[in-house]
């Protein structure tokens, strides 16, 4: 049986991808564009699931723009592997745009 992943090993998750010791495909194809847009697509329905169950405005932004902080994050990420290109860096910024305003 698979464990919860503890804080230690979480720390490290974010750590190994701020200081670059992800490759490139794994830090951009999988963590950026598959999950980063899972979880953001799994907000945007939460939020329109609030807005139909009568929440407050208030609520429903909170939980729309709650997965900003990892998408900046990863987006930074992104920006700072030194093999990185303009093309990823150009897709990155046009990923963090759409995840952000829609």
């Amino acid at each position: 049986m698979k464990q919860a992943m503890n804080l230690p090993s979480l720390m490290e998750f974010f750590a190994s991808r701020w200081r670059g010791e992800v490759p490139l495909p794994v830090l951009f194809w999988r963590d950026m564009l598959v999950v980063g847009s899972l979880i953001n697509l799994t907000a945007s329905f939460a939020t329109l699931m609030l807005i139909a169950q009568g929440a407050s405005p208030s609520a429903a932004l909170l939980v729309h723009f709650a997965p900003l902080p990892y998408n900046l994050f990863l987006y930074a990420a992104v920006w700072r592997l030194p093999q990185h290109t303009s093309r990823v860096k150009w897709i990155g910024t046009i990923w963090f745009l759409a995840v952000v305003f829609f």
